[in-house]
């Protein structure tokens, strides 16, 4: 669908002007979102629009490039995920899930995962777009972790994680690694294979004792306590967005 102007009488069908919908989803008040259509930074379908433009939950809406869910019901969480919890909306096994720890309207979905056993931050979504850039390797998007491992870590292995480490599905990417106090190490990465945090520091001989990721992108929140959640605000979500935007 395109956007058209508003007509006295049309039908919207469920669409909104698009100046509205950018204030819903953050990116300032109306009037603020109105210079930035006069300024033709808004395009909806990868067209320029003005004032008065409709916009549906089925249109691609950009702003400067970047591109946000029209949906009126888009939400992402962020959930302080505790051991011992899966990262699925269902597990044959019984054992507790995610989805169980945010509100079950509107339904959304975890965005990468967190293994059984590690601990930490985890944006839930409804935003296929957003999950979608969040996950895919080509936006690198930055994941930070504190582990606490085995053995006193030498400057040998700190080199190697900043280097990259080989593992059996191939050399990781470099990593940011640096020593917090001896036995806790903080690491981000942009890379998302399965158990890769830990792989790495038992690669370079210091096991996990526990895993905690404490950033995903700019999104970070030390208050946030074990198994709760929290929806993102306007401002979290424009930054997340932007972290995400296509390098040109």
């Amino acid at each position: 669908m395109s956007a058209m102007p508003e007509q006295p009488g049309q039908e919207t069908d469920g669409r909104e002007r698009v100046q509205k919908v950018l204030a819903r989803i953050g990116l300032g008040s109306r009037r603020a979102n109105e210079i930035l259509v006069r300024e033709g930074r808004v395009r909806v379908n990868g067209t320029v629009v003005e004032l008065g433009a409709r916009v549906g939950p089925d249109d691609e809406l950009s702003v400067d490039g970047v591109v946000y869910s029209t949906r009126p019901d888009a939400v992402t969480y962020l959930l302080n995920k505790p051991a011992g919890v899966v990262t699925t909306a269902a597990d044959p096994q019984g054992r507790p899930t995610v989805i169980e720890l945010v509100p079950a309207e509107p339904r959304v979905f975890p965005v990468g995962r967190l293994d059984l056993d590690t601990e930490g931050l985890l944006l839930l979504t409804n935003d296929g777009a957003l999950a979608h850039r969040l996950t895919h390797p080509s936006f690198g998007i930055e994941k930070e972790y504190l582990a606490e491992v085995e053995g006193k870590v030498s400057r040998r292995a700190l080199r190697a994680l900043r280097e990259g480490v080989e593992l059996d599905d191939g050399p990781t990417s470099p990593a940011k690694a640096s020593l917090v106090e001896p036995g806790l190490l903080r690491l981000t990465i942009h890379e998302g294979r399965n158990r890769q945090v830990r792989r790495m520091c038992e690669a370079v001989g210091h096991p996990v004792v526990r895993l905690v990721r404490s950033r995903i992108g700019p999104i970070t929140d030390p208050k946030l306590k074990p198994g709760f959640s929290r929806p993102l605000s306007g401002d979290e979500l424009l930054q997340l967005q932007r972290a995400v935007e296509p390098r040109r």
